[in-house]
């Protein structure tokens, strides 16, 4: 079966909750889709040939594995949209993979995947990557959702392992899995069970990836603190930063000190100014704007500068197209990109037309919100908590959060946060807290009622606090007054998704809709054992919760 034009349904947009044929929701263009499709038949060849030298009890070489996770990180949801990008990972994964074969002595019988070699021509390369689309295997539904399940899986531990990898910290267990997952796509024989355990597997490989990046966050940065986090404006040339990646935010802090520069986050890197080794930084100022959906109209004509690090990128207006940076694996056509080299970035593109620019010309009154909540804050505190909860002060726990979007139904999470007694206490992380997170919600014990945990990532830290709670208590953690009421949009969402369940976690409130990618039986399984539900509305949903509690 060959794709006319494009076939992708990794987010939790994509259209009429189907797939989308002729463009992407996010903006990407069905050229584009298909050489993503291209390159990542080459990492399932790469993979094939990284899990037979694994086999054989040897190593991967580093940079195989940086550019395998790279590579991976590059396909999720609003990260690269440029085409010439594309094009050159698909020859250095040719490269990749020539070099791999030199290093195994039989290739008899293997995967058409590790043969298949791209020719230069971009056009040939979009003919052939129609050929090995998520729909070009004639293959079972449900075979098709547990692969899918777990390549998606796969590229949100990807961005989770680049992270940490930047800054120094790594796991083998980790990144063997990655080869040795991607190329089980490319058995034809193995049973959903199979693949379905694969999937647990992979959640269990994604909770030790979130813990090694915390590591690398809180031995580079410090344990986050609570801390209050400006959300207005303020007069001065700005850069605005925007993405997850902790370490891009430092070099640039670094570079921008004494230049009269003020720099905010934007989306995910809220949770940076929590971190003593960023906010020490007198010219990191705020937060600006909310999630990532709202960037076109937040950012249209302003006069600063913006710098992606991460995903969520959406398609730039021409109104800010001149002043928007991309770096790492991001990349969008036409937009100036910053490369490392040697391990650094220079900044000075950037730093010179926010200067240009001249920024704000006046203060805003000031507005400031509570963030800084993190694992290490939360559990230092632990017997309070305990207390609270044996005196009947807090008489139930919910962790809102995950990703943010611009379907319609994600105003459900801001209704139920609003909608809960005020006798318990609100988690929230990743960029869903958008939704709720500049409301006052007040104080329930001693504790404010809603605490920020901290990026999408930080799921870590919920689960720990979780984990250690129930210990206290001397109950399973499915026996906590603790619900999770999540919202999901791309792969990242996946695997933590699929962590979660690997821990045995269950009763979560998943929505605004469920995976396009899912099969009906793959939902059903799901729902048997770990009895997730669909969300409805928040009047139902909490007194549904509350009455079972």
């Amino acid at each position: 079966m060959i794709q006319t034009d494009m076939f992708c349904f990794q987010c939790e947009q994509t259209a009429g909750g189907k797939g989308c044929t002729k463009v992407g929701v996010c903006g990407k263009d069905s050229r584009v889709a298909t050489l993503q499709d291209l390159l990542l038949y080459q990492l399932k060849g790469i993979a094939y040939l990284g899990s037979k030298i694994l086999a054989e009890g040897k190593k991967i070489d580093e940079g195989t594995t940086k550019f395998m996770m790279d590579a991976l990180f590059s396909t999720l949801t609003n990260v690269n949209f440029d085409e010439k990008r594309f094009v050159r990972y698909i020859l250095e994964a040719d490269s990749v993979k020539e070099n791999l074969k030199n290093q195994i002595s039989n290739l008899d019988n293997l995967p058409a995947a590790v043969y298949y070699r791209p020719p230069e021509d971009v056009e040939k390369m979009i003919t052939d990557g129609k050929k090995v689309g998520i729909l070009a295997d004639d293959i079972d539904e449900d075979i098709r959702s547990l692969r899918e399940l777990l390549i998606y899986g796969l590229k949100g531990m990807a961005a989770y392992a680049h992270h940490a990898y930047r800054l120094g910290y790594k796991d083998d267990e980790v990144n063997n899995f990655f080869f040795t997952a991607l190329a089980k796509t490319l058995d034809s024989n193995l049973s959903t069970d199979e693949l379905y355990n694969l999937c647990m597997e992979l959640g269990k490989k994604n909770f030790r990836c979130m813990e090694i990046l915390d590591k690398a966050h809180t031995e580079t940065f410090g344990h986050p603190q609570p801390t209050e986090v400006l959300i207005s404006k303020k007069k001065g040339p700005f850069i605005i930063v925007s993405g997850h990646d902790l370490k891009d935010l430092k070099e640039l802090l670094e570079q921008t000190e004494g230049k009269g520069i003020n720099i905010y986050t934007h989306g995910e890197m809220l949770p940076a100014h929590g971190y003593p080794e960023l906010k020490k930084y007198r010219h990191l100022v705020g937060n600006y704007g909310g999630a990532w959906q709202d960037q076109q109209k937040e950012f249209d004509g302003i006069p600063g500068c913006i710098l992606m690090t991460t995903n969520c990128l959406q398609k730039p207006r021409d109104s800010y197209k001149d002043r928007i940076f991309t770096t790492g694996v991001v990349g969008f056509d036409g937009v100036a990109h910053i490369e490392e080299v040697n391990g650094k970035k220079d900044f000075t593109p950037i730093i010179q037309k926010a200067l240009e620019l001249g920024g704000w010309q006046e203060d805003e009154e000031e507005k400031k919100i509570l963030v800084g909540f993190a694992h290490n804050t939360v559990l230092g505190v632990a017997n309070k908590i305990i207390e609270a909860v044996k005196s009947g002060r807090i008489k139930h726990f919910f962790l809102i959060g995950g990703c943010d979007g611009a379907k319609p139904g994600r105003n459900y999470y801001t209704e139920f946060a609003e909608k809960t007694p005020k006798d318990t206490l609100i988690l929230t992380l990743a960029c869903g807290k958008y939704r709720f997170n500049k409301k006052n919600f007040g104080k329930v014990a001693e504790f404010p009622r809603l605490l920020d945990v901290g990026q999408c990532n930080d799921a870590y830290s919920a689960i720990i606090i979780a984990i250690e709670l129930a210990k206290a208590f001397g109950v399973d953690v499915n026996e906590l007054p603790l619900t999770l009421v999540l919202s999901w949009f791309e792969q990242k969402a996946v695997a933590i998704l699929l962590t979660l369940l690997s821990l045995g976690i269950k009763n979560i409130y998943l929505g605004p809709s469920l995976p396009a990618f899912v099969s009906p039986n793959i939902l059903q399984v799901l729902v048997e054992r770990f009895s997730i539900k669909p969300i409805s509305n928040p009047e139902n949903d909490l007194n549904e919760i509350l009455s079972k509690k």
